[in-house]
């Protein structure tokens, strides 16, 4: 690897690396807390894990520039198994969470990004938009008129501060310049020191305080597979925007090993599991951060936050943290998707609002996800079926029946596949299947041409099958039982 490739990888600007990892740092913290407490743990368990693979991931993840660290899906998966086992569980599952990851990365998982349609990516973005504003609501309805005004003047400084200069990101002077403001005036409203008790101390590597049998595997194996996929998708989608964001690629089953191995390392080190979050991987991009240095340093000035300026932190106005989501949320948002609900296939647009709906419904990404795929899917299977046809013409000289099979056979079009022949043609001497326009993939289509050879074949009508590409050829030849009771079958050229 090149020093210049090194430098474009880690830090193609130290300086704004820095200042924007510094914002996200900020920004975790409250995050941390709040998703602790969803989990039902101390705080110091989601700021140590945030810590730990934020750190980890900046190393072995294939996403440079994003930020992974404890989330909120993740915590809800946890609530369970902490209230009914305990906190070493929780631990225990973490690292299995992690173990399962890197199996994903081994398998190469990553490449089943592919099957992410755009208007899923869309819809989940947008869904996520919405959440994070929605998240924000508690700490800004009903909390008075210095919180409505704290909010406001954040908002100004996010937009108004980039025109007088860009060297400093904004959000990181809105939560300086609100904070001096609050500790100054005391207006006494919510700080992050409110959420709960910041940690004191550096964490510790331990084992997990777990009896080592197969009743505590039975018990963390479903909390762990469910974690292991959460946090897979939630972090190959956040990478995939930020691939977009800022016209970049990224290794997604390198990025599968590096947060099995963040989660294997917050397990050892009293953290919960998470993943990647696309709210301070947008700050991050947003702010300037484009490296791995940006998330190297937003976990290691994490933690120096939270050890040696605990009660300075703890002073951050909530009001200041909720001005900077807002912004996330305006600019994660994809408002183009808006006008290109006019503009683009029902299908796609009715994929896209699937996805938000479902994810905003049941606040659970993987569930979205998985809607808008399969809806995907179906619009996709249904579209292909259009492109199906059989047409047919007669030798009367021979009394043969050539049909011309054209498109794609499969499970959707194998049924129409075989209604296209006429079994009870009077005076067929016999009948030649041309397949150089098509091309079958399954076995139900393969099951379909041997219903109508053997049908043919039981009137007495011999059948040439012709045009077979070499794919279809192979599918035949293993899985048909037609051709091995006497049809004539012609592959590739038709001879």
């Amino acid at each position: 690897m090149t020093l210049v490739h090194l430098r474009s990888e880690w830090a193609p600007n130290v300086t704004r690396e820095l200042l924007s990892g510094t914002v996200v740092a900020l920004a975790l913290i409250p995050e941390a807390i709040a998703f602790s407490i969803i989990a039902g743990v101390d705080p110091k368990v989601g700021l140590y894990a945030s810590f730990c693979i934020a750190v980890v991931t900046a190393f072995a993840g294939g996403r440079p520039a994003m930020i992974s660290a404890a989330t909120g899906a993740m915590a809800l998966v946890m609530v369970t198994l902490v209230r009914e086992h305990g906190i070493g569980y929780l631990f225990a599952a973490t690292i299995l969470t992690g173990v399962f990851q890197l199996i994903a990365s081994v398998l190469k998982l990553g490449n089943l990004m592919r099957f992410v349609s755009r208007s899923v990516v869309t819809g989940f973005v947008n869904a996520l938009a919405i959440l994070i504003f929605l998240a924000q609501m508690p700490e800004l309805l009903g909390q008075g008129p210095n919180v409505y005004l704290m909010t406001a003047a954040g908002l100004a400084i996010i937009y108004g501060f980039p025109y007088l200069t860009k060297a400093v990101p904004s959000p990181l002077v809105t939560i300086v310049l609100l904070t001096a403001v609050s500790m100054y005036f005391g207006f006494g409203i919510r700080t992050v020191g409110d959420m709960g008790a910041l940690p004191s101390e550096l964490p510790w590597f331990a084992l997990p305080q777990v009896p080592f049998t197969l009743e505590t595997l039975r018990i963390i194996l479903p909390y762990a597979l469910t974690l292991a996929m959460v946090g897979l998708l939630e972090s190959l989608m956040t990478a995939a925007i930020i691939d977009e964001m800022t016209d970049t690629t990224s290794d997604k089953n390198r990025e599968c090993a590096g947060q099995g191995l963040g989660n294997i390392t917050a397990g050892f080190f009293g953290g919960m599991a998470g993943c990647a979050m696309i709210g301070q991987s947008v700050i991050n991009v947003s702010s300037g951060g484009r490296g791995r240095l940006s998330t190297l340093w937003a976990g290691a000035f994490l933690l120096f936050l939270i050890v040696v300026l605990g009660p300075y932190v703890a002073q951050i106005p909530m009001a200041a943290l909720v001005a900077v989501m807002i912004m996330v949320s305006i600019n994660t948002f994809q408002w183009r998707s808006l006008q290109a609900l006019l503009t683009h296939p029902k299908s796609s647009s009715f994929v896209m609002l699937g996805t938000v709906i479902v994810v905003v419904a049941t606040h659970d990404l993987a569930k979205g996800v998985l809607f808008g795929v399969i809806l995907s899917g179906l619009f996709f299977a249904h579209k292909v079926t259009q492109f199906f046809g059989v047409a047919s013409t007669r030798d009367d000289t021979n009394a043969v029946r050539t049909y011309y099979v054209t498109g794609q056979i499969f499970f959707a079009t194998a049924e129409a596949f075989h209604s296209a022949f006429d079994f009870r043609e009077e005076d067929l001497k016999g009948v030649v299947i041309d397949l150089h326009a098509s091309h079958f993939w399954d076995i139900t289509s393969i099951s379909a041409l041997d219903r109508v050879v053997l049908k043919f074949r039981h009137h007495d009508i011999p059948v040439e099958i012709i045009g077979m590409n070499e794919a279809t050829a192979t599918m035949v030849e293993k899985l048909a039982t037609h051709d091995k009771e006497g049809a004539t079958l012609a592959a590739g050229s038709g001879h």
